[in-house]
């Protein structure tokens, strides 16, 4: 059953996407035929016209017909026919991210009205407003916007597959060129059959589970695919737009700052290590430096300006007859010298920094190497300032500029690392720190009011308590080693290179102090009368319990003067996480937004009174049961005062592929976040509306009857864990490597200790995708029971009006469109006891058609994704390549379980998890 409304005829705008789709259509059936014979070619093609039929009409004998010709199908032709539907939602993936490229240049070249997320409309939006430039200037001053790349398990994709299918896109981007000779086009045409029959020929599985040191690899491409040469762009778009505005050029600060998790994120992995750690950042540092290199080398053979020509300025003449370049060939040449010093140097701080970089030698052997970020960039700046000083504009601001910032934002680290670890395991690591040093054996034993006297006590004083590493538990001996691992970090590539540490499951204030002895035990916290802190200490309230509690936890931690003085050596500024994954787990899509919402505002009035300024870190997760949605949207819909101009946010997943691997796409990414956190600081009153109160207290309500209605279903009633893990594919995500980190915390069987990523990531494949709706229709039918038509009346006017509750309507929404209850009651029938399978299929579905009932009741739609007409024609021309791999995957399922181990059938489910994620779009 479908509740999307098939959108009127493809316009013209739209007629380059449909040609694109056809001739990969095309390409690839004639792949299958080539590789697979005409009759597989035949049965893949009768497969998906029975689906698209089904799909279309509904009709329950088109639907027999196509699981009557699925079920026939062998071992191997089930393994065909699923590659097969896969690979070619993959193509039209490929499609239609080059189609929204297009579009967008299109929309630019046409000088069209600029879009939300854009920066030329939030910088047009700020002119209107009248923001003055001093407080523009402020904004950039003390912006920081972060995305953060982690390595959480929902990346399906094979870095092989991934690369293939960028080089499908440039090629297919290639077309679009009107000079195109016939013959090009048809050079264009057999690339794109190698590429295409290269990816049908490639391996779609991982055969090992990723290493943590896979996981940094893949990290690190979209800095070579898109964050090394595109962030340097951005900013000198943005401060070309402030010119034009503002008359004057306008500097900005390297407001925008890629982060990442990968190699310091430890809560649950035991596999990042205090080498794992090292080797992060070494890879990172390796990768940044190559990068320089190459790009000074193009320079060194590109500015061949003479002397004969332009006057060089003193400075950039001194470090020519520094330069190891002798050549007398070049001796006017005083650009190329300078460069090939700067090139000389920067290979010297390779080694000097232990990196085996493949590059051409440089000229000088014997030179000193840079010492810190700031020497590389004064070098650039005397080339810069002489080229500015004899009229060359256009080369000090290209390739050269780019560089410039590009070390003004990267320094020699790349990005900044995060540590993160649970906090159990901090209270451990003091516990023994404390009872091999002392008469505090009973640490664990004390009370929250003891443990913070005894933990001031140790920090005030600047005790050591730290004796020989070997004589505590494994455990606690790799925490501290991972402190050492922070200091070697610090010493050598700077403070900036890890300036992090987040606390999992923060629930009271001693977590925040156990975390700042450990750093005082390590040197990263210095003592005396004004201590320093060397790295930020960052609570994340993951529970709806947390969350609740987080106002309070902060507002006590700012009362200890101690801590006070560790702020003011951090810029009093506080960093506080919330996690968006936890705590839908814990309460539902409904209430754990809620909830995080009046967090927010709580935590807003509490750094407001004690004068603290605050940094949030939002823990958002690819799909909407995981705070996933447009970007733009999620931060205007922030509590006014929660963004101040500085905002985080992880990018986990198959979204850091879907978002950067593209730089095109990444840049418009960056782009947007720069833009939503530029207008919710400056266009976004502290001030709350006067309907503010009545708003709160209706979602208070909504979010009582849903928490109760997901409390009720998930953790109340009995053999609901038993249905979950019967009807959905969780034990086999477990068993795709996918991921270096568990899919559990612990091996309880329990959901409580189920990761959210697998969690959503299971309902997701079964189409039910329960934890970004369930619980909304039941409270909302509830609440207009209730109040009546007055009440849904003011539903409607909180979805018109309220930013925060329209945008959870749009993400609903959104999910609503990608549910199949049809299918999910397939994934229902393996649960072997029909009682149960009933009981809890009937309240799911019944759950299912309260909320897109209410949800068109409040947004007065009569179809899903009715506002959303492109992202409706890409979802129902792929859902007919996606409903027969859930067919087949249940049918599939079904022969595991029941013990067939044909590896066919193992591989073969595994192959349909990779194809129904890729369909869809996202898993976890």
């Amino acid at each position: 059953m479908t509740l999307i409304a098939a959108p009127a005829d493809i316009s013209s705008k739209d007629l380059p996407l449909r040609e694109d789709v056809r001739l990969l259509g095309r390409i690839f059936g004639d792949t299958l035929r080539e590789q697979e014979g005409e009759a597989s070619f035949q049965l893949i093609e009768n497969v998906r016209r029975a689906a698209i039929r089904f799909r279309k009409t509904q009709d329950d004998r088109d639907r027999e017909q196509l699981e009557k010709m699925l079920d026939a199908l062998s071992p191997g032709e089930t393994l065909v026919v699923v590659r097969a539907f896969s690979y070619f939602s993959q193509l039209s993936n490929i499609a239609e991210d080059l189609h929204h490229n297009r579009r967008h240049r299109v929309h630019l070249k046409a000088g069209s009205a600029p879009r939300d997320g854009s920066l030329l409309l939030a910088l047009e939006r700020v002119e209107k407003k009248r923001i003055s430039k001093g407080a523009l200037q402020a904004f950039l001053d003390s912006a920081l916007i972060s995305p953060v790349l982690t390595a959480h398990p929902t990346e399906v994709q094979r870095k092989s597959i991934l690369d293939c299918q960028l080089i499908i896109s440039s090629l297919l981007s290639n077309r679009d060129r009107i000079d195109m000779t016939p013959d090009e086009l048809a050079e264009n045409e057999a690339a794109l059959r190698r590429f295409v029959l290269l990816l049908w020929q490639t391996r779609m599985l991982r055969t090992a589970g990723l290493t943590v040191r896979d996981e940094i690899n893949n990290g690190l491409e979209y800095y070579r695919y898109t964050f090394l040469n595109e962030i340097p762009k951005i900013y000198a778009t943005l401060e070309k737009q402030l010119k034009v505005r503002f008359g004057k050029d306008t500097r900005i600060p390297p407001l925008l700052r890629v982060g990442s998790w990968i190699g310091g994120d430890r809560d649950g992995n035991p596999f990042v290590t205090y080498d794992a750690t090292l080797d992060a950042m070494q890879q990172h540092s390796a990768l940044v430096l190559e990068h320089y290199l190459n790009e000074t080398f193009v320079l060194s053979r590109r500015l061949s300006l003479t002397d004969h020509l332009v006057e060089i300025s003193d400075e950039l003449r001194q470090l020519s007859e520094a330069s190891p370049d002798r050549d007398t060939a070049r001796a006017d040449e005083h650009y190329r010298r300078v460069l090939n010093l700067v090139y000389s140097r920067l290979s010297a701080t390779a080694r000097r920094l232990g990196h085996e970089i493949s590059h051409p030698p440089p000229i000088g052997k014997d030179v000193q190497p840079y010492v810190t970020p700031q020497e590389f960039m004064a070098d650039l700046d005397v080339l810069i300032d002489s080229l500015l000083g004899h009229g060359a504009v256009h080369l000090a601001r290209g390739r050269l500029a780019n560089l410039r910032r590009a070390v003004e934002v990267f320094g020699f680290h790349l990005a900044p690392l995060d540590m993160r670890q649970h906090s159990a395991i901090h209270e451990q690591t003091v516990a023994e720190l404390l009872s091999n040093s002392s008469d505090k054996a009973n640490y664990k034993d004390l009370n929250e009011a003891q443990r913070r006297e005894v933990l001031l006590a140790v920090l005030q004083a600047g005790r050591p308590l730290l004796a020989d590493i070997e004589q505590y538990t494994p455990a606690t001996q790799s925490e501290l080693r991972i402190m050492q691992a922070a200091v070697q970090i610090h010493q050598r590539y700077g403070r900036e290179a890890l300036p992090n540490y987040i606390i999992s499951k923060t629930d009271a204030v001693s977590d925040m102090l156990e975390v700042a002895l450990m750093l005082q035990q390590a040197g990263l916290l210095e003592g005396g009368k004004n201590p320093a802190l060397h790295v930020n200490i960052i609570p994340l309230f993951e529970t709806i319990e947390d969350l609740r509690g987080c106002g309070a936890i902060m507002d006590d931690l700012f009362s200890i003067q101690h801590y006070r003085k560790l702020l003011a050596s951090r810029g009093n500024t506080q960093e506080v996480m919330l996690g968006y994954s936890d705590s839908n787990k814990d309460g539902g899509y409904l209430t754990a937004n809620w909830e995080l919402y009046k967090a927010e505002l709580e935590l807003v009035k509490v750094f407001e009174k004690r004068g603290v300024e605050m940094r949030l870190f939002h823990g958002r997760g690819g799909t909407v049961g995981r705070g996933g949605g447009p970007s733009y949207d999620a931060i205007l819909a922030q509590p006014p005062g929660s963004v101040n101009g500085q905002i985080r946010i992880t990018e986990q997943g198959e979204v850091i592929a879907s978002k950067y691997s593209n730089p095109e796409i990444g840049r418009r990414n960056l782009e947007t976040l720069i833009a939503a956190t530029m207008e919710a600081t400056l266009l976004h009153h502290h001030g709350a509306d006067s309907a503010m109160p009545e708003y709160h207290r209706i979602m208070e309500a909504l979010s009582l009857d849903a928490f109760a209605a997901y409390r009720k279903l998930v953790y109340e009633t009995p053999g609901f864990t038993d249905y979950f893990f019967a009807a959905t594919p969780i034990r086999e995500i477990a068993e795709l490597n996918i991921g270096s980190r568990p899919s559990a915390r612990k091996a309880s069987g329990r959901i409580e200790d189920l990761r959210a990523i697998p969690w959503v990531f299971s309902w997701g494949l079964n189409r039910t995708l329960l934890p970004g709706w369930f619980g909304y229709g039941s409270a909302v039918r509830q609440f207009v029971a209730r109040e009546g038509k007055a009440g849904l009346a003011q539903l409607q006017v909180m979805y018109q009006n309220w930013p925060f509750f329209r945008g959870l309507m749009s993400n609903m929404d959104m999910v609503l469109s990608k549910t199949d209850m049809g299918i999910a009651s397939r994934y229902a029938e393996l649960v072997e006891d029909a009682a149960l399978r009933g009981r809890i299929f009937d309240a799911i579905e019944s759950e299912w058609e309260d909320t897109v009932e209410m949800l068109f009741a409040v947004t007065g739609k009569a179809s899903l994704l009715q506002d959303n007409p492109a992202f409706a024609r890409s979802l129902l021309t792929r859902l007919p390549y996606i409903d027969p791999l859930n067919h087949l995957q249940v049918a599939l399922l079904e022969r595991h379980r029941a013990g067939d181990n044909d590896g066919h059938v193992k591989r073969a489910i595994h192959l349909t998890i990779n194809g129904i994620a890729a369909g869809l779009r996202n898993s976890g």
